[in-house]
């Protein structure tokens, strides 16, 4: 598997990602929509998901396809970000059709990030605000790091951040991955800086420091806080809900593999997948065995970049990887 042309999520053809951010409050919101509505699915694996809509992403729903996701910082908060999200897109005249009312259809999912440093004493949650601005930046390039969603998440060890990466398959399907990771694991196996997911790296996307020897614990005071990693996978094979759902549920082992640990009683971690529905499978079963598969790399890939490209701010809780291995 080579990465696309961006090595971003936005290298499935059609896709667009938009961010926007806070940096007063260290939040954000992430939005991924394409030029017309696509398929979707979800699988939830942590023990304190967030989320809105996602019943509706269950293959036997009469609604088929969305026409965005959002991923949001915020806890609970962060839910308005849909609304904001859902409005926007109205105003263009998206939306699925009943009569003469269009209603968008926007699945999301939040991460805590409350406690993060950041000023949370608000009167009106901002998520609203931030979930607009983020539907009117979305464009095919988009910058990772300390931005959208992404912007107050932590790890157990550094800060957090939004990653994404791509790979294009034998067959010439594309698939990418975007995610907020706001772990209570961490991304990184020892004090050398070297990431869970070295064995997957493309080229120099995260330091290319090679796999090490794992070492440590958790630091005691991160297994009290809330966290969540949620993420999207995507791609241009054509997929209906139910093969959608199993992208998504087979993405989780990118997790497993670049968090650790993952999946806990207190992280929501969620994936959705989307497909474009653009390129036919030429064989069902063993094509979608390989979108599975490169999903979970992409979405590993994707979280290594997340915690490698933050940038710090003031009143972190946290270092930032890059100013702790490349600062010398």
């Amino acid at each position: 598997m080579k990465t696309g042309a961006r090595n971003l999520i936005t290298d499935v053809a059609g896709l667009r990602v938009g961010n926007a951010e806070d940096h007063r409050i260290k939040s954000g919101v992430t939005v991924l929509l394409s030029d017309r509505p696509f398929t979707a699915g979800v699988h939830v694996m942590g023990g304190a998901p967030g989320t809105r809509e996602t019943d509706l992403l269950a293959p036997d729903k009469t609604v088929q396809q969305v026409d965005a996701l959002v991923l949001s910082g915020g806890s609970a908060f962060g839910l308005d970000a849909a609304t904001g999200v859902t409005d926007g897109l109205r105003a263009m005249g998206r939306g699925f059709a009943v009569g003469d009312q269009r209603v968008p259809i926007v699945p999301a999912a939040i991460l805590f990030d409350l406690l993060n440093g950041g000023d949370k004493g608000w009167d009106r949650s901002p998520y609203y605000d931030i979930g607009h601005a983020a539907l009117a930046n979305a464009a095919t390039d988009f910058a990772l790091g300390t931005t959208g969603a992404g912007t107050g998440s932590t790890t157990a060890t550094f800060k957090g951040g939004l990653g994404s990466a791509s790979c294009v398959l034998p067959s010439g399907h594309t698939v990418g991955a975007i995610v907020a990771v706001n772990a209570l694991g961490s991304a990184t196996m020892n004090d050398q800086g070297q990431f869970w997911a070295a064995p997957f790296e493309q080229g120099n996307e995260f330091g290319n420091l090679g796999f090490g020897t794992p070492t440590g614990g958790l630091p005691p005071t991160k297994l009290s806080s809330h966290n969540t990693t949620i993420a999207i996978v995507a791609t241009d094979a054509d997929l209906t809900q139910a093969q959608c759902t199993r992208m998504a549920t087979a993405a989780h082992d990118g997790m497993a593999r670049a968090l650790v640990p993952s999946h806990t009683p207190m992280d929501g971690d969620l994936i959705f997948a989307a497909s474009t529905n653009a390129k036919p499978l030429i064989n069902p079963v063993e094509d979608t065995l390989w979108l599975g598969h490169a999903a979970a790399t992409c979405l590993a890939r994707a979280i290594a970049r997340g915690v490698y490209l933050a940038t710090a701010s003031p009143t972190d809780t946290l270092p930032t990887w890059s100013d702790t291995f490349t600062s010398a």
